[in-house]
C-alpha cells in the first residue's frame, strides 16, 4: 500500500469540489455549498490563484485533500498557512492521510520560514480535535471566530464610513 500527497493539477477542479461538498455533508453544512467547479479551478488555477490544494492519494486513488492559503501575522512578523479544509475520504481513514497532508503543510511553513500552521474545527468533532491535539495542536479557546457574509455582508459594505 502506497501513500502519496502532491499539489491538484489544473483539471482536478471537479474532484477538489467532490471533496468539499463530501466534507460539507459530513459537517452537516451541505446547505452553504454555492461553489462551482469553475470557481474552485479559477481559484486554485486562474492567472492570480491565492489558494492551493494537496491531493493525498492511496494507491494512486484521490483519498482525501487539503485547502489552504497563505496568512499573516503581524505579531510574528512572517507569513503562515491558513487550512481552510482537511478531508479524508470515511474508506482510508486510520492509514495516516491526514497526518500526511497535516506533515505536508508543516513542512511548507518550514521550509518557507513560516511561523504558524492554523485552522478551525467545529467543537462537536470530538474525533478531530483528540486527533489534532495528539499531533500539538493548541485549541485556541480564548479566541472566537467572527464571520460576516451574505446580507449582513451587503449591508456592511454598504454603511458609512
Amino acid at each position: 500500500m502506497s501513500l502519496n500527497i502532491r499539489r491538484a493539477r489544473p483539471d482536478e477542479a471537479g474532484l477538489v469540489l467532490a471533496f468539499i461538498r463530501e466534507l460539507a455533508e459530513y459537517e452537516k453544512l451541505s446547505h452553504e455549498v454555492d461553489a462551482t467547479e469553475a470557481m474552485i479551478g479559477d481559484a486554485l488555477f486562474g492567472e492570480r490563484p491565492q489558494l492551493h490544494c494537496a491531493i493525498a492519494e492511496w494507491d494512486g486513488e484521490p483519498a482525501g485533500f487539503a485547502v489552504w492559503f497563505v496568512n499573516f501575522s503581524t505579531f510574528s512578523g512572517r507569513h503562515g498557512i491558513y487550512l481552510e479544509d482537511l478531508y479524508v475520504r470515511p474508506s482510508h481513514r486510520g492509514r495516516g492521510l491526514g497526518k500526511a497532508l497535516l506533515v505536508y503543510l508543516a513542512r511548507e511553513c518550514v521550509d518557507n520560514g513560516w511561523s504558524r500552521l492554523q485552522w478551525a474545527v467545529l467543537d462537536w468533532n470530538a474525533p478531530s480535535i483528540a486527533f489534532y491535539k495528539s499531533l500539538g495542536a493548541v485549541m485556541m479557546d480564548d479566541w472566537t471566530l467572527c464571520r460576516v457574509a451574505g446580507p449582513a455582508l451587503t449591508r456592511l459594505a454598504g454603511s458609512s464610513p
